[in-house]
């Protein structure tokens, strides 16, 4: 088995295999964070349109929130501040039809950085195209934007358009990586156990205490 281990064919295939695995957890990051997006981004276009219908003011958002944390609770996604930010979210991108696909691309948290640090399009969609392309965490989001990558690049021209770097395609998760994904993935989870728990209790009730002691010794 040394033998076969130290050929260039095994090295070959084990990279291969590295390879498949971290594409898989790209790909799998990549669902989950646009389905998380989508779901931001129905929040937030919810709130607007029924503020705009039914006239509702800024109470109707801390209201849902503690709506929100009580069915899930312990999910920061939905806390008030959050409901606001998805709400800027769709104001912000809603007309712009060339960004629109491209938030998916990269975690809500960085979306909310650019979202915060930048007021120009063409710079956001520079900070976002970048972030995915290079895998940047927020830190290095932020690092970028305060040194002012974008105007450097527009006044030097540098290389952002070249095909990804091999050495940066095992950093792409990084982009769509973020503890609200975690969270979003929790959901389903809580909910679905929360309810079967509560219709098995239901049904414990009905029974008189007799059957269930010899059901428990059948046990």
């Amino acid at each position: 088995m040394k033998d076969i281990e130290c050929t260039k064919e095994f090295k070959n295939f084990v990279k291969d295999i590295k390879n498949r695995i971290l594409e898989a957890q790209y790909e799998a990051l990549k669902a989950v964070n646009k389905e998380l997006l989508h779901l931001y981004w129905g929040i937030g276009k919810m709130i607007v349109e029924k503020q705009d219908e039914s006239g509702w003011g800024k109470a109707v958002v801390q209201s849902l929130s503690n709506d929100l944390q009580k069915e899930f609770p312990g999910v920061a996604g939905f806390s008030s501040q959050n409901l606001w930010y998805m709400r800027q979210f769709y104001v912000e991108y809603c007309k712009n039809a060339k960004l629109q696909p491209l938030v998916g691309e990269i975690s809500w948290t960085k979306n909310l950085v650019i979202l915060g640090k930048c007021k120009n399009l063409l710079e956001r969609e520079f900070y976002i195209v970048s972030t995915k392309k290079f895998g940047w965490t927020k830190d290095v989001l932020i690092h970028q934007i305060d040194n002012k990558t974008y105007e450097k690049y527009l006044i030097n021209q540098t290389n952002f358009d070249q095909t990804l770097p091999a050495k940066y395609k095992n950093q792409a998760k990084l982009a769509v990586k973020d503890h609200y994904t975690f969270d979003f993935l929790e959901l389903s989870d809580a909910h679905s156990e929360r309810e079967p728990e509560l219709a098995l209790i239901g049904n414990i009730r009905k029974f008189p205490p007799v059957w269930i002691c010899c059901a428990l010794e059948r046990i």
